[in-house]
């Protein structure tokens, strides 16, 4: 049997656990974060194939040259969808729709933040470059707001450890119905839909995601939505990768990418969605 390192006790890994062994694959969990790991010998089993490179860098790296393994989407693939601006320019440079969007590395001047924010108009959303789950987003309405997020963006990235001393202005599409897509290997295996319930939006929510509170639901993009997903992984070089796109009644976005999705239920992807990725873990394997 296949033995699959998967560096995740999350849904995901319960949501494979049966799929996959029924497909003649055995997936086990790498732990490489909040635990020591002596260097002169492995803690970890052995394994033919990765899922997806740890999410810390620094410990995955370790992981990595302790399994020895080749991964689905690999360190390169990681930070790629990660740095939102990087997927951002790739997307619009190979004409893809992307929203409206400026990145400011701090620390940067209050002539630049005020260009950057009339540039886009108000209101604009403010996000990190390079977090998940909708951490640090928030929308600023005037001049002054943007500036005084400005100010504690600055603040944290003036710590001298931070990595990341990037974020974006972005348009904001407040009327936008937000969807994930899941591309496998070049190809649309199913979205969801992440909503938010009327009483949430009356108090004020607007974030869609679902570490937050929105409900995924499953749904059937129509094909022009679904080409446009898998544009967006073949641009990137990603073979497993969620796909982000926000749809007004005029036009259609990406704004982010994810090379961790979560696994949703079965009845939420295409019909051989588990066969399908019991291919690709076959065929990265002879890599």
């Amino acid at each position: 049997m296949l033995r699959l390192a998967v560096a995740t006790r999350a849904e995901t890994f319960e949501r494979m656990r049966e799929p996959l062994a029924q497909r003649g694959i055995e997936i086990g969990h790498v732990e490489t974060a909040e635990r020591a790991i002596p260097l002169g010998e492995s803690p970890f089993g052995t394994y033919d194939v990765g899922l997806v490179y740890p999410s810390r860098i620094m410990e995955g790296a370790v992981a990595d040259a302790m399994l020895d393994v080749p991964w689905i989407n690999d360190r390169e693939a990681i930070l790629r969808s990660r740095n939102k601006a990087d997927v951002l320019a790739r997307l619009g440079n190979s004409d893809l729709p992307v929203p409206e969007t400026v990145v400011v590395s701090n620390p940067a001047d209050e002539a630049d933040l005020v260009a950057a924010f009339e540039r886009i108009g108000p209101p604009v959303v403010v996000k990190p470059n390079s977090t998940t789950r909708g951490v640090g987003v928030t929308v600023a309405h005037d001049l002054d707001s943007f500036l005084g997020i400005a100010d504690y963006l600055d603040l944290v990235h003036d710590y001298r450890a931070t990595g990341d001393r990037s974020f974006l202005v972005q348009e904001y599409l407040p009327d936008a119905r937000d969807y994930r897509a899941m591309v496998l290997d070049g190809e649309y295996v199913g979205a969801v839909e992440r909503r938010l319930s009327e009483e949430q939006r009356a108090n004020g929510r607007w974030k869609h995601n679902v570490h937050r509170g929105a409900e995924a639901t499953g749904v059937d993009l129509p094909s022009e939505h679904r080409r446009l997903a898998e544009r967006a992984a073949a641009v990137l070089d990603i073979d497993y990768l969620g796909v982000d796109l926000l749809v007004t009644d005029d036009r259609t976005v990406v704004t982010e990418t994810n090379a961790r999705p979560t696994i949703d239920s079965a009845a939420k992807y295409e019909v051989g969605f588990w066969d399908d990725l019991a291919g690709l873990i076959r065929e990265t394997s002879e890599r």
